[in-house]
């Protein structure tokens, strides 16, 4: 796909956090695009390498970048550097994206947009501390999100059953969450009420106020949830009736079924159940993968 990797020259610029406030007014300014306009400017890219087109795809979502990268605040890295990294994944969205596929650019781009914002964090925060494996990258990412819907906001360690929510929620062990959460507690989180540039005018809260109905994201979101739940159907015409019912029987639903009520369904061992519902996992999840890619819309978890 042609294209330069650079953004645009007309990307207001971000010289750090005592800019950051004259950015975000900026990057107000950029109209949204309607659905004929974008796909038009998006053909013009995907098949002449327009750099005009590319720049007004790109300034268009600068403020869904900018509302992705505030999510991802509390790390303790500046918010401008969290924006840069998510402009560049922004870029390599528009790059890949194929506006016949008759999905939005938002849906598609803000795999990207996270995926270089978490890249960034990863890289930032060094992995020793942070953890290596797949389990407790899910955990870095998911821990604080969790705190909140538990109201655990009290200083120090989580009560035990806190602790033991999540680690069944995010599938680690309870050692696991006490760990990082003493870890990440290291690093402090940042009052809404800070001023946001040196001269002391603006707060974080009043940015959060302002892209509270952000249009984009909105479309954003629910063209995820509906993709993701095709994409899920897909996977699931994979497997034979039988571990489609097991599966779904076992991971599913709200109210799973147990193993001895499935295996006297089928006639066979609660350990013949099993290993029916782990084989099935696993051919969704290669299915899942297999349909992602083919996609484009692969990123990280």
């Amino acid at each position: 796909m042609a294209g330069k990797s650079n953004l645009p020259s007309t990307v207001p610029t971000l010289g750090g956090e005592a800019s950051l406030n004259r950015y975000l007014s900026e990057i107000r300014k950029f109209p949204l695009l309607t659905p004929e306009e974008e796909y038009m400017l998006s053909k013009r890219f995907a098949e002449h390498g327009d750099p005009e087109a590319a720049a007004r795809l790109v300034t268009s979502h600068l403020r869904l970048v900018a509302k992705i990268a505030m999510g991802f605040r509390g790390y303790g890295l500046p918010v401008s550097e969290l924006i840069s990294e998510g402009n560049i994944g922004l870029m390599q969205g528009v790059k890949k994206f194929e506006p016949d596929r008759g999905f939005r650019l938002a849906t598609y781009a803000m795999w990207w947009i996270r995926a270089s914002i978490q890249e960034f964090i990863l890289r930032s925060w060094s992995l020793v501390k942070m953890g290596t494996t797949a389990a407790q990258k899910k955990l870095f990412f998911n821990l604080r999100r969790m705190k909140s819907n538990l109201e655990a906001f009290e200083d120090g360690d989580l009560r035990p059953e806190h602790v033991k929510k999540i680690a069944t929620d995010l599938g680690v062990t309870e050692a696991e969450v006490i760990s990082m959460n003493r870890r990440m507690a290291m690093g402090g989180d940042t009052s809404l009420n800070v001023s946001m540039n040196e001269d002391g005018e603006g707060q974080w809260q009043d940015w959060l106020e302002d892209e509270g109905a952000l249009q984009d994201e909105q479309i954003a979101d629910s063209q995820e949830r509906t993709h993701r739940h095709a994409m899920l159907g897909e996977a699931m015409d994979d497997l034979n009736d039988r571990e489609k019912h097991i599966l779904t029987e076992r991971r599913l639903v709200d109210d799973p079924k147990t193993l001895e009520e499935l295996s006297q369904v089928y006639g066979v061992s609660r350990e013949r159940v099993r290993q029916i519902e782990v084989r099935a996992f696993d051919k969704l999840q290669k299915a899942m993968v297999r349909i992602a890619v083919g996609n484009g819309t692969m990123a990280l978890a």
